[in-house]
């Protein structure tokens, strides 16, 4: 017995509509960066998801890019954190604004 397709789809929709929601309620950045790893993880879902009903690989191999890009965020996001947290002790997203100059 196989899980249709449209579930996956489904269950894509609702965690990336869980992700923009956080992102857009919550001001602490690393739970921002959280919620956005879960929207990417959401995307992941429906490529492979079209590429196995498609037959196709492409949707297998957009997955390794976003995979990338989801790397490199979390690199770039990190590195600002730890700098946000050497001159102050709580991460906001207000707190961005210290970066400047």
């Amino acid at each position: 017995m196989s899980v249709p397709g449209a579930w996956y789809l489904a269950l894509g929709a609702v965690l990336f509509s869980i992700g923009g929601l956080g992102l857009l309620v919550r001001r602490n950045v690393l739970v921002m960066f959280m919620c956005i790893e879960l929207m990417l993880n959401a995307a992941n879902l429906t490529f492979v998801t079209f590429a196995r009903m498609l037959n196709d690989i492409g949707g297998q191999a957009l997955v390794f890019f976003v995979l990338v890009v989801a790397a490199a965020e979390v690199v770039v996001g990190l590195g600002l954190v730890v700098a946000i947290f050497r001159r102050r002790r709580g991460t906001t997203a207000d707190d961005l604004h210290m970066m400047k100059g």
